[in-house]
């Protein structure tokens, strides 16, 4: 067995029965992601792989050769769903190939692989290893056992965090750019750091070259991702310059961020995103509203900075939609720190809120912090801010009824088309013909309740 710091980790374990596996023909393989966008692009990365050698890409749920799961460890909730995921694979499909990589294979492979002796744990800086798993499943005799696996793994070539690009999108219709991986800045609350190393960026002129690609494949979105886009750099490049690139090399597809630190959004920045083909969606990991609490966590900024940065969005756009994470619970939050938050997000008008109650994670600065905010009043606060949320998707929703906006048309539900506009509606279209999936609308948004409907009124070029 391997340790988790840079190999594949296996568990010695008997080959499956061939004749049970259907390796030689009828090949399946079954996915399942937990966490980010970027896990989200990996796993994207990975079912292309497969299909482009002939297998067919199915869920966890069905029955397969062998099964991915990628996990998340940002949260403790996180690492128990993603353990309960894995135990019940194993115990349904003990013949099955079970993969478990992602961040928390990265720092739990001995707990993870002692699950059962099916299990090849991949971790997370050895990801993009998986991407010879099709040729290694093909070219074997009936299906490998998890320790020939694993070793035969490890042969392969180094390891490449962006060597992780779909060519083809399996589970998604906008197309994810993955321009950065890793993070710097070592938050007291976070894991990410340990499990995905120091940030890196991808050079300027394979992310253009990549996004030039997409477009010409007909993509209309694409989604501009990482760890933490805001650290990509090249030499004196920073992210303002790639974005610059990105929208020379490209002519019709809209790019989307998917989230900006609150200390990166600079004037020059706000210049970029005033183009018309940048989407008017912002995502912002802001955390809380108490400068107490931001240095707790080590947070690089003040909430005025913060309120400088939704003040600048605000500006170069018209009524974007703006979303923030916030952690609520951490250690040493008082009432009046909470109180703070509550009132950001009231001045700031933010349009959604992603709340995560404060997750002590092993290995992280701020598991030792005290005094620790009981469990009942971290979900108490959670529930209020989630409520708020609620009432301000709604209210953002409401206030576009009557316009229109352009959405991207991406899958189809009881006779409707649904999509995804530029300001994050999600939006049921009526009118709009078969096969559109993949363009871009023109869309009338006519209700918000409980979420938007529209008419279709035109294809966008």
């Amino acid at each position: 067995m391997r340790s988790a710091a840079g190999t594949v980790s296996t568990r010695n374990s008997k080959a499956a029965d061939p004749a049970a596996s259907g390796c030689a023909d009828g090949r399946r393989v079954g996915f399942h992601t937990f966490g980010c966008k970027l896990n989200q692009v990996e796993t994207e990365a990975l079912a292309s792989s497969f299909k482009s050698q002939g297998f067919s890409i199915v869920s966890a749920e069905d029955e397969a050769e062998a099964y991915i799961v990628n996990t998340c460890t940002v949260t403790a909730r996180a690492d128990h769903k993603a353990r309960a995921l894995i135990r019940g694979l194993a115990r349904r499909r003990p013949r099955a190939l079970l993969l478990v990589t992602g961040c928390s294979a990265q720092l739990e492979a001995a707990a993870l692989e002692a699950l059962a002796p099916n299990i090849v744990v991949v971790p997370q800086a050895e990801k993009s290893r998986l991407l010879d798993l099709p040729g290694i499943l093909r070219s074997a005799k009936g299906l490998p056992g998890a320790a020939q696996t694993g070793e035969a793994l490890h042969r392969g070539g180094p390891a490449d965090p962006f060597a992780l690009a779909a060519k083809a999108l399996t589970f998604h219709t906008r197309a994810f750019l993955k321009i950065q991986d890793g993070c710097d800045a070592w938050c007291t609350y976070c894991r990410v750091p340990a499990a995905r190393g120091p940030s890196q960026s991808l050079p300027m002129t394979e992310v253009v070259a990549r996004a030039a690609a997409l477009e010409a494949d007909g993509h209309r979105e694409i989604v501009i991702t990482g760890v933490n886009i805001s650290a990509w750099k090249e030499g004196a490049l920073r992210l303002p310059d790639l974005l610059r690139a990105i929208l020379q090399a490209t002519g019709k597809t809209r790019i989307r961020l998917s989230s900006l630190e609150p200390d990166a959004i600079t004037t020059d920045l706000g210049q970029v995103l005033a183009h018309e083909r940048i989407c008017p969606h912002f995502h912002l990991p802001v955390q809380s509203g108490s400068n107490a609490i931001l240095g707790a966590m080590k947070r690089r900024y003040a909430i005025e900075r913060v309120a400088e940065g939704v003040s600048l969005l605000r500006a170069v756009k018209d009524d974007p939609f703006i979303a923030a994470d916030l952690i609520v619970g951490f250690p040493g939050e008082t009432v009046e720190d909470f109180d703070a938050t509550r009132r950001l997000v009231d001045v700031l008008g933010f349009s959604a809120l992603h709340i995560f109650p404060f997750s002590a994670r092993p290995g992280t600065a701020a598991a030792a912090l005290h005094p620790m905010v009981p469990e009942r009043i971290r979900s108490q606060r959670a529930h209020e801010l989630a409520s708020v949320s609620r009432g301000r998707r709604l209210a953002y929703a409401r206030a576009w009824i009557g316009r229109e906006v352009d959405v991207l048309l991406e899958n189809s539900a009881k006779g409707r088309l649904l999509g995804t506009s530029g300001n994050y509606l999600k939006v049921s279209v009526a009118g709009a013909p078969n096969g559109a999936s993949g363009r871009l609308a023109r869309v009338e948004i006519s209700a918000a309740e409980p979420s938007c409907t529209g008419v279709f009124l035109s294809f966008r070029p």
